[in-house]
């Protein structure tokens, strides 16, 4: 008998025991009440739309500068990396022939203009006393010799002006505005004119173009949305720049040419915008991100944090339905727009969507909507959690 009351206190115990721990663990004792979850309200707004494409810095200006004429580098006289105005010098080539061409044909002009007077005068007279002493066949010789001095006087000055302008050419100046790179040549190197390795090349970056990258599908979306109405596409097209380490480019660009062609291998259309650039931060051939702001719609913004992405691409999210459980619809959506999705199709005005309390929400579980706002950063203010620290859920 007494063995069987031992017993029966050894399981009353056991159950004591695993009540207390029950208890301790906080298990739930009756049925659990709706979930609290943050929530928006869902308002169509005026959204920009905007493309971000890869580009590349090319430069406004880039000239590769030969001689013109030949003969031995004397001097070299810029200094690599300064800024250069249109005509300053860079090159000085040894000038001594091209000084004696100029003499050479100076004298002949001189000469020229001595002769001419002379053939005048014998045309004059020859002229004047035709019939008198002066047969009509002397007189078109004279009118012969002196249309050939005339001819000769012009051939003269046009001589001079070539070896002087040949002359200007043993100077090498820079025939645009820029920065040179270093001289492959030193003085006393020979060089000829038109050869085909360049002396130096000038680089102008100020203002610079930047080559960006669009596919061409994308491009008939845009003129889609526009022919439709859903977008209204702005007049003047502006772009911002993000440098390769991540800084955002002070001022904006201006459009120079859409592009008129598609490539054959990439299926993408190269679009040029113009920047300015007082400080050549924006090197040619540095690789950029651009921000183009294509024209505004009609949609809503969606948080990121508030949607999931399936695999297939499928964008859902959670909403409060009029029973007051939580809902999952599908989105359509058009990009994004700073830390949201550009939403258009899948919400109506109004509807509560949920935000916040998102990591163990299910469709059709009961939930208690809370007023929820989302900062400039994507995080969610004054929710349920008290979370603003925007981790996901």
């Amino acid at each position: 008998m007494l063995a069987g009351v031992q017993k029966l206190s050894g399981a009353a115990m056991v159950l004591s025991v695993l009540a207390s721990i029950a208890s301790a663990q906080g298990a739930p004792t009756g049925p659990a009440g709706p979930m609290e979850v943050g929530v928006i309200e869902a308002r169509l707004e005026e959204v920009p739309r905007s493309a971000s494409l890869p580009g590349r810095a090319v430069a406004f200006q880039e000239v590769e500068v030969r001689p013109r004429v030949g003969g031995v580098i004397e001097e070299v006289l810029y200094t690599p990396g300064d800024q250069l105005a249109v005509g300053d010098p860079l090159f000085r080539i040894d000038d001594s022939a091209y000084l004696a061409a100029e003499a050479s044909a100076r004298a002949d002009l001189a000469k020229a203009r001595a002769n001419l007077p002379v053939a005048q005068s014998a045309y004059d007279r020859a002229e004047g006393l035709s019939g008198r002493g002066y047969t009509e066949a002397e007189v078109e010789e004279a009118r012969a010799s002196l249309a050939e001095a005339e001819a000769t006087l012009e051939a003269a000055q046009a001589a001079l002006d070539y070896a002087q302008t040949e002359l200007s050419w043993a100077t090498v100046t820079s025939p645009i505005e820029g920065r040179p790179d270093v001289s492959t040549v030193s003085v006393g190197d020979l060089v000829t004119a038109g050869q085909s390795d360049e002396l130096t090349t000038i680089v102008r970056s100020d203002p610079i173009y930047v080559d960006m990258v669009e596919t061409s599908a994308r491009i008939l979306s845009f003129r889609k949305g526009a022919d439709e109405g859903s977008l209204t596409p702005n007049e003047d097209l502006e772009a911002t720049l993000t440098l390769e380490n991540g800084d955002v480019y002070r001022g904006t660009g201006t459009l120079v040419t859409p592009g008129n062609l598609v490539s054959t291998t990439t299926g993408t259309v190269t679009v040029r915008f113009q920047f300015d650039n007082p400080h050549h931060i924006v090197i040619p051939g540095m690789f950029l991100r651009s921000e183009i702001v294509i024209g505004t719609m009609q949609a809503y913004l969606v948080p990121q944090r508030a949607a999931t992405r399936a695999n297939s691409g499928q964008l859902t999210a959670f909403i409060v339905g009029e029973d007051g459980n939580a809902k999952q619809v599908t989105l359509t959506d058009e990009g994004s727009y700073r830390n949201a999705w550009i939403v258009r199709e899948g919400l109506s005005e109004g509807d509560q969507l949920i935000v916040d309390g998102l990591s163990s929400l299910q469709a059709g579980q009961a939930v208690t909507p809370v007023a929820a706002t989302i900062d400039s950063d994507g995080n969610v203010q004054d929710s349920v959690s008290g979370d603003t620290s925007g981790a996901e859920d």
